[in-house]
Order: C-alpha cells, then sequence, then structure tokens
C-alpha cells in the first residue's frame, strides 16, 4: 500500500475517533449496563457446583468464572458495534454515492472506522470491566509462558477482523432489502450460541465439538480466550490458528463479493 493511501486511510481513522468519542458515555453505560448478566451468571454456576460439586469438563466454579471475565473482555475489545446499521443507512439512504466517486475502498473506509471505534470503546469500558476482575481476583491465574499471550493476542485481532467481516457481509443485504434487521438477529443468535458467550464450547460432547470446531463463530470468541487459558495446545492450538486464519480470508473474501454483487445491483436499479 502506498504512502498516500495509507495517509487517506488514517485520515479516516482519526475522523472516526473523533466522531466516536462522541458518544463515549453511551458506551461506558453500555458497558456497565453489560456487566449485569454477569451477577446471573456468577449465581447460576455456583448452584451447579453446589449441586454436583467436583469439575465440571475440567471447570470447577472459579474457572468458569475466570472463563466468563474473558469473555466480557474479548467481546469488548472485538464485537462492532453498530456498524452493520450504519453501513446498511449509507447504502439505504444513497450516502455511499459521495464515496462510489472518490479512489478509495469501501471495505477500507469501513475498516478503518471499525478499528477507529474499537479504540475508542476498548478506552472508555476497560476500566468497569478492570474493577470486576479486581472483585473476582481470587479466580484469576495469569498464564507463565509469554507465548500464550502473544498467541491469545493475534487471536484476538483475527477474532476481530471475522466478526467485522461478517457484519459488513450483512450489512450488504441492504442493497436488496429495505430492513436487514431480521438478518442480523438471526446470525447474531447463532454467535451468542455458538461462540462460547452463553457457556464454554468445550463443555460439550465430541462430536459436537468437532463440527463447531470448522465454524466462524468458535473463532469469534471462544478461541482466543481458550488459548489464554491454555485450553488449546499442542496441535490443537496450531489447527485452531490455522482454521481462524482460513475464516480471515474467506469472511474477506466473501465481503468484497458481497459488495461486488451489490454495488451492481444498487447501479442497475438506480440507473
Amino acid at each position: 500500500m502506498s504512502t498516500s493511501r495509507i495517509t487517506k486511510y488514517a485520515s479516516v481513522f482519526n475522523i472516526g475517533v473523533q466522531n466516536t468519542f462522541v458518544y463515549r458515555w453511551n458506551y461506558f453505560l453500555r458497558a456497565l449496563f453489560g456487566l449485569i448478566p454477569l451477577a446471573g451468571t456468577v449465581f447460576l454456576w455456583a448452584a451447579v457446583f453446589k449441586e454436583r460439586g467436583g469439575t465440571l469438563h475440567g471447570y470447577d466454579y472459579g474457572s468458569i468464572i475466570y472463563y466468563y471475565l474473558l469473555t466480557i473482555l474479548v467481546s469488548n475489545l472485538v464485537l462492532p458495534t453498530e456498524d452493520e446499521w450504519q453501513i446498511a443507512a449509507d447504502i439505504r439512504e444513497g450516502q455511499i454515492n459521495a464515496l462510489l466517486t472518490k479512489p478509495m475502498s469501501y471495505l477500507a473506509y469501513r475498516t478503518s472506522i471499525f478499528l477507529s471505534g474499537r479504540l475508542v470503546y476498548s478506552l472508555v469500558t476497560l476500566p468497569p470491566i478492570a474493577l470486576i476482575f479486581i472483585y473476582f481476583r481470587e479466580y484469576i491465574v495469569l498464564p507463565t509462558n509469554p507465548l500464550t499471550y502473544v498467541l491469545t493476542a493475534i487471536s484476538i485481532v483475527m477474532s476481530a477482523f471475522i466478526q467485522f467481516f461478517i457484519t459488513y457481509s450483512l450489512a450488504m443485504f441492504a442493497f436488496w432489502i429495505l430492513e436487514i434487521s431480521t438478518i442480523v438477529f438471526i446470525v447474531y443468535s447463532f454467535e451468542y450460541f455458538l461462540g462460547g458467550q452463553m457457556f464454554p464450547i468445550d463443555i460439550m460432547p465430541a462430536a459436537v465439538q468437532s463440527v463447531m470446531k470448522w465454524l466462524p463463530f468458535y473463532y469469534e470468541l471462544f478461541c482466543p480466550v481458550a488459548i489464554f487459558l491454555g485450553r488449546l495446545k499442542g496441535a490443537d492450538l496450531v489447527q485452531a490458528l490455522l482454521i481462524q486464519s482460513g475464516w480471515v480470508l474467506l469472511t474477506w473474501m466473501w465481503a468484497r463479493f458481497m459488495w461486488q454483487r451489490g454495488l451492481g445491483h444498487y447501479q442497475a436499479v438506480g440507473g
């Protein structure tokens, strides 16, 4: 990428930071109230382990709480925030017309906006999350191998791009239909259930896990958390990172494909 292109998208990133920072209190409150479900999770798993005692597929009460703390942290780092609605609005209201006449990739433009939003959102929401970690500090066991932190960071970055490219692709349906909310909520329901937010994927039967490992949802949240917790090791770890890399490439290609098809439909309809 040339210096001029880097400068161009860096400017978009900077504008995105300024625009997003206006909503910093909204993000703070969203993160704060987003922690409320954690209280229900704590009570639920406390009842489960009180009833059965011992461990569940290698998790005890402390480690399961730690797992949910990490899912909250990772989700705040990688989940797109209203990107699909903004992209759909650009298409529906014709605002992309101004971008089509400029030497700029819309996908790269939206990626810059996404990254700027993630930066501001993370900076604003990390303080309340840090307080929760401090409160549950007795359950926190940090990895001793420095490589674990590196691999987790790489997995988190790939997770963010997978989620963004899926979000972008969903927003492209606005070229064909007026309201995309139904499609978005259906896909997000699968993400919530199959991505590890509701429960750890590795407590499910082995046959189910073997299927889920080939789905993109597995790599949107559970994978980086499992790496950090040391639940993915050796060959399983290498396989997970390779499959996750593959999904980054596939979702990127699909996002580009949906844009090209949608743009062709948009121009044909608009004349």
